[in-house]
């Protein structure tokens, strides 16, 4: 059994297996990315994930079962509902195909074994945050808590980060989020009269999370990453809404999901180019 695990990065590996292992995963991927869409549509209208049958959301149709096929289905369709007509959105297979590329992109980085496998588990769960938050600007502390109780398994399983760095890790960057959303807080609240902070709380307690599965090196990474990319899509909604506010979740988990592939080996990088003698 130790032989399976690691083995994707093995010479000797046949092509013909390598291919059909990431084919099995993507489309592993798009059909867990097919509840994914459960949950992030009915999360937070409060519905059952599991009692009530898919449905179309205009006409209130049954799905059948030849249109649940993930991705597929949707083309098939051609992004209508069978009874009404009405269009689907494509929502709806980008997030299937997003989560089954990102299991496919997990393997080939990281092989297969079991930090790859509770990083796939990680990807499904910041899909859920980053498309929750960007629908209703929340993020949800149920789904934040899977991704903390990630760092248990991970801890045990894997030697990605030392406890210390985990412990380090989680408050490294939600304790100066926290500081920040509290002191401009107030000046909000002074400027405007509305009681919000420029980094919410669901944000703060993502980056605690985050920070205690992946340690000190990779959250930095992602934090970095993630308020780059926040402040680039900030100043595009800005000129194009003349609103500045918005989700800051799906950025955050943008990061994340690139601090947990390359985190910690962008971070050595930098280290070492900081250690190396400056040229006369």
């Amino acid at each position: 059994m130790s032989n399976f695990f690691n083995m994707l990065h093995d010479s000797d590996i046949s092509p013909v297996f390598l291919a059909a292992f990431y084919i099995v995963a993507f489309l592993f991927g798009i059909s867990i990315g097919s509840f994914l869409n459960v949950v992030i549509l009915r999360l937070p209208r409060h519905e059952s994930l599991i009692k009530r049958s898919s449905h179309c959301m205009t006409c209130g149709a049954k799905i059948r079962a030849i249109d649940l096929i993930p991705v597929f289905s949707w083309l098939m369709l051609r992004g209508k509902c069978h009874s009404c007509g009405e269009k689907i959105s494509p929502r709806y297979p980008i997030v299937e195909s997003l989560n089954g590329f990102l299991y496919v992109l997990t393997f080939f980085v990281m092989d297969f074994n079991a930090g790859s496998i509770i990083t796939c588990v990680l990807m499904s769960l910041l899909i859920i945050i980053g498309f929750m938050d960007w629908d209703t600007m929340e993020i949800d502390l149920i789904i934040v808590g899977m991704v903390f109780l990630l760092a248990i398994p991970s801890a045990l399983l894997t030697d990605q980060s030392t406890l210390l760095h985990r412990i380090i890790g989680a408050f490294a960057i939600s304790l100066p989020f926290y500081i920040i959303g509290e002191i401009s807080r107030v000046f909000i609240k002074k400027k405007t009269g509305e009681d919000y902070r420029a980094i919410e709380l669901g944000d703060t307690v993502l980056m605690f999370a985050a920070g205690a599965l992946l340690g000190t090196k990779a959250i930095i990474v992602s934090a970095l990453i993630g308020i780059v990319v926040a402040a680039v899509a900030g100043l595009i909604n800005k000129f194009v809404t003349g609103n500045s506010k918005f989700a800051f979740g799906p950025f955050l988990s943008i990061g994340i999901a690139i601090g947990a592939l390359w985190g910690n080996g962008i971070a050595d990088w930098y280290l070492e180019l900081l250690k190396a003698p400056v040229q006369q």
